[in-house]
């Protein structure tokens, strides 16, 4: 399993990864960084450290990192390699072009929502897609996780059809993100420290800081809003955090937003939370709304592939990219209606256990696995 950062690794495919070594397979991870990954370390048989970048403009991710990847792969003698995330997967793709050739190896590539996509720039959409075009003759089977994705890539025939599969992401454990696994009690404590002690409805936001995920939007949003009687919490870290602060001083919402950076307890937090907002641009398939869902809290977000199919059918509030007075209609009506904002977020968990559940991703994992396989003993 190969990824650009072992973030990735530890984030989504650890589950993967004890499934398959219980069953018996050697598993292993490869990633910039994963030698500091103590949970990759314990989960994974053997572990890699690459040294490539996120930059995909960087030479050594074509020049040192190919090189590597393929020593490693040729001797420890993979029928599988599943690689993830755009860097990993283009130089990963790249580097054993020719030991798939010879039948040394299949290569499967899950697309976590790719770069060219509706109301992406149009040139940018255009080398996106010819690098995609590229590397799919390096490849043996494409996971798409949206359906947007998957139609696109049978539409730019990426693949033969029967290679192209589709999986509703990678998967979230719905026993264990559940309204019955959170402790009311720290539910609590996560509001006293917001300095919530009175009731006031919590809106959150759980996003890194770039200009992408548009958290301005959701500012303008709030400031529109002639009511003081919410508060709504930013977790995440980026490099947009210091225009952010500052804008929240601009618009007068200093006394009503709370900048929480990296937190290891977002269920709870979403728990605490009459909604979660994501007004991104751009996703795959966003793993915060899934686990907001399967909370049972409603998600107010944009129009866009890896968003809407989550929360159309009435799970959610969807709007435009960029359109800051739906947000602001959003936000009112979550505020004024709780108990149909609740119904709504018990409707996202029915779906997220009917369609998203781990434990069927990991279940089409095992079908792709084996097809791969005997594909490749042939």
């Amino acid at each position: 399993m190969v990824a650009t950062i072992s973030g990735t690794l530890r984030s989504f495919l650890l589950p993967f990864a004890r499934h398959f070594r219980d069953r018996g397979w050697q598993v292993d991870g490869m990633a910039q960084g994963v030698d500091n990954c103590s949970d990759c370390q314990t989960t994974f048989d053997h572990i890699w450290d690459i040294q490539w970048s996120r930059n995909p403009l960087d030479l050594k991710n074509l020049l040192v990192a190919p090189r590597a990847i393929r020593e490693i792969v040729e001797r420890e003698g993979y029928d599988l390699v599943h690689v993830h995330t755009p860097v990993a997967a283009f130089v990963t793709r790249y580097a054993l072009k020719d030991l798939r050739q010879q039948g040394k190896c299949k290569v499967i590539y899950t697309a976590h929502g790719f770069h060219f996509h509706p109301g992406g720039d149009s040139l940018k959409n255009r080398v996106f897609l010819t690098l995609e075009k590229i590397a799919a003759h390096w490849t043996d089977y494409l996971v798409t996780i949206n359906r947007t994705d998957q139609q696109a890539a049978i539409t730019h025939q990426l693949l033969a059809l029967p290679s192209i599969w589709y999986m509703p992401g990678i998967g979230i454990d719905t026993d264990d993100c559940s309204p019955a696994r959170v402790d009311l009690d720290q539910v609590e404590t996560a509001r006293d420290e917001l300095g919530l002690f009175d009731g006031t409805p919590l809106l959150l936001c759980v996003a890194y800081f770039d200009p992408g995920k548009r958290h301005r939007d959701i500012l303008k949003a709030l400031a529109n809003l002639d009511r003081s009687d919410f508060c709504i919490a930013f977790a995440g870290e980026g490099g947009e955090f210091t225009n952010l602060q500052q804008l929240v001083s601009e618009l007068g919402l200093t006394d009503r937003v709370r900048f929480l950076g990296h937190r290891d307890d977002i269920k709870v937090l979403m728990r605490a939370a009459t909604a979660t907002i994501l007004v991104s641009e751009r996703e795959g398939l966003s793993r915060s709304v899934m686990e907001s869902l399967s909370l049972e809290v409603p998600v107010i977000g944009t129009r866009i592939r890896g968003i809407e199919e989550s929360i159309d059918d009435g799970c959610g509030i969807m709007v435009e990219v960029g359109d800051i007075q739906a947000i602001s209609e959003a936000v009112t009506w979550v505020l004024d209606r709780p108990q149909a904002a609740a119904a709504m977020g018990k409707k996202g968990r029915e779906r997220m256990v009917a369609n998203n559940d781990l434990r069927q991703i990991i279940s089409l994992h095992e079908k792709l696995y084996a097809e791969a396989i005997a594909k490749r003993s042939e």
